[in-house]
């Protein structure tokens, strides 16, 4: 049985998602703190009336129902990872989650990558077997993962996978940010 804590982070992973998908594609990587919408509603009344009615109805109902807060002027960061390692939590965050598209290419694809970045990136973008992809990973404080990944080439919500561990380096490196 799925714990209800990890219900909600799969629900929230569901909901940024589909949330950057609306925006499109060629974003750069955007990130999310997640807080218990219940204790983010005692902390600050008010959020109550600029939530959605059905998220507050969700908040009193589920206990670990899960807000997203876009975080706005992120660091500059030529890298992901480092990205990743420029950020912290309060305690009052209980989650974390990050939407970022990446390229992936079959093994094969390496036999002719070139070593200068430039001219990889080039080799790269133009390669015949590429897939883009759009990579949700979500987290919870104690360590407990989500993950959705899209593809542009069935860019569609039916079409998106989820499940606990789709991508683990993005799920380690954003576990990290609550060590």
């Amino acid at each position: 049985m799925v714990p209800l804590a990890q219900l909600a982070l799969a629900d929230a992973v569901r909901d940024v998602e589909a949330h950057v998908a609306a925006d499109g594609w060629d974003s750069p990587p955007r990130v999310f703190a997640l807080v218990r919408t219940a204790d983010a509603i005692a902390a600050n009344p008010g959020l109550a009336d600029q939530l959605p009615p059905e998220v507050v109805t969700a908040a009193r109902g589920i206990p670990d129902h899960l807000v997203s807060v876009e975080q706005e002027g992120l660091p500059d960061a030529e890298t992901l990872e480092e990205l990743l390692g420029t950020l912290s939590w309060p305690p009052t965050v209980d989650g974390a989650a990050i939407v970022a598209e990446r390229v992936i290419l079959p093994p094969s694809a390496e036999e002719g990558l070139p070593t200068d970045p430039a001219a990889a990136l080039a080799y790269l973008s133009s390669h015949p077997d590429r897939q883009d992809v759009r990579l949700a990973v979500g987290v919870l404080r104690d360590g407990t993962p989500w993950c959705a990944v899209r593809t542009r080439a069935n860019d569609d919500g039916t079409d998106v996978a989820f499940g606990p561990d789709l991508v683990p380096g993005l799920i380690e490196a954003l576990r990290a940010t609550f060590e």
